[in-house]
């Protein structure tokens, strides 16, 4: 049991954490599929008040029916509309799973006043919960499912208590139609809830996994090109918001190819996570370090070109300081690294044209002797 706390919590954490960027990306994805499937499902919604009463229904619960499917269809043209706004709204995922669950929590709320044993024993719009939990999925991220799960158990578990504790009598618990209202089946239903809560946030979070590291470098563990991809145009928008500026430098490492001739491929390994480590202690909080393939790196800095010149420089004389030793008393490389440097807007609007005027920079750099940082046009 001991042995199974640390990985209880450990899981918890991760299902907890906030999603990578490429993750987050394809959830934004996700909100307007899940927008569309759910004005969908609300046309469709439409029809059960009438199989309702075509079925024999009374009136009363027939247009309660209709009442909520026209409520969910409203809402549903929110959420679409509100969905196409890809990534502007973060709150978004939570608002809508929130109003998924608590919807079906309001028709169940609804009926069990008109009747209570259809309040609950209405199996048809229980489902409801199943649908908003199997929507949440569609978002890519699980701490959207544990909080619509966590909603769901807690206002149908509170509408039971309830409407169970009202009754006057055991015979308002009985219905012809619906059966005898009995708190084991209330219990069972929560606990499918969280099953269905559990199960939905692993598929979630397995989801997650698989497409994050599509978006990380196996080597180093650094994001990747698909990565900067996703995160470069969030950054340009960020910096167009708030005015601020953002320097992108293109590093390359100088005659690496001589490490894995001389010492070996699993050598060369080892001086990319050296490199790598040197790169990153020397980053600040904020910045960006990517790994774009080989021995070429992108270096993202919330910092005018200047400033972002002095801290790349800076990585370059640190990594001179610190050479690489492929096997202990072996004869260490000295390591060094080329760089060239572009700022947004100013030298380009997107991502392909600032990576093209800084790598222009990078081969101006090896052209002048290697080692060293390029900022500005000669």
């Amino acid at each position: 049991m001991q042995a199974l706390l640390p990985q209880i919590r450990d899981t918890l954490r991760l299902l907890f954490a906030q999603p990578d960027e490429v993750m987050l990306e394809v959830g934004s994805g996700g909100e307007l599929i899940a927008a569309r499937l759910r004005a969908v499902i609300a046309l469709l919604l439409l029809l059960l008040p009438l199989v309702n009463a075509a079925g024999g229904g009374s009136i009363r619960e027939t247009m309660i029916g209709l009442g909520g499917a026209v409520f969910v269809n409203v809402f549903a043209q929110v959420w679409l509309a509100l969905a196409h706004r890809q990534r502007q709204h973060r709150w978004l995922p939570f608002a809508s799973s929130a109003f998924d669950v608590t919807a079906a929590t309001l028709v169940l709320a609804v009926l069990a006043f008109n009747h209570l044993p259809s309040g609950l024993n209405s199996m048809v719009v229980w489902c409801g919960y199943l649908l908003a939990l199997v929507l949440t999925a569609l978002r890519g991220d699980a701490r959207v499912t544990l909080f619509a799960g966590a909603l769901a158990l807690l206002e149908y578990s509170l509408l039971a208590a309830i409407a169970i504790s009202s009754a006057r009598s055991p015979e308002q618990l009985i219905s012809a139609d619906y059966g005898a209202v009995t708190v084991g089946t209330q219990v069972q239903r929560v606990v499918l809830l969280a099953i269905t809560t559990l199960i939905t946030a692993m598929v979630t979070f397995r989801m997650q996994r698989v497409v994050e590291m599509s978006g990380t470098d196996g080597l180093t563990g650094l994001p990747n090109r698909v990565w900067l991809l996703h995160r470069a145009p969030r950054v340009m928008d960020a910096v167009q918001r708030d005015g601020s500026s953002l320097s992108l430098a293109l590093i390359d490492l100088d005659h690496f190819k001589r490490v894995n001739d001389e010492a070996g491929h699993r050598a060369g390994d080892r001086a990319l996570r050296h490199v790598v480590t040197i790169l990153r202690e020397g980053a600040e909080p904020g910045e960006n370090l990517v790994r774009i393939g080989g021995q070429e790196f992108v270096l993202l800095m919330r910092k005018p070109i200047g400033s972002a010149w002095e801290r790349v420089d800076h990585l370059r004389r640190q990594l001179l300081q610190r050479p690489f030793e492929p096997e202990r008393g072996g004869e260490p490389f000295r390591l060094s690294l080329s760089a060239g440097i572009a700022t947004y807007p100013q030298e380009g609007a997107d991502l392909s044209r600032l990576l093209r005027r800084a790598d222009q920079r990078l081969q101006e750099a090896k052209r002048e002797g290697r080692n060293r940082v390029v900022a500005r046009d000669s």
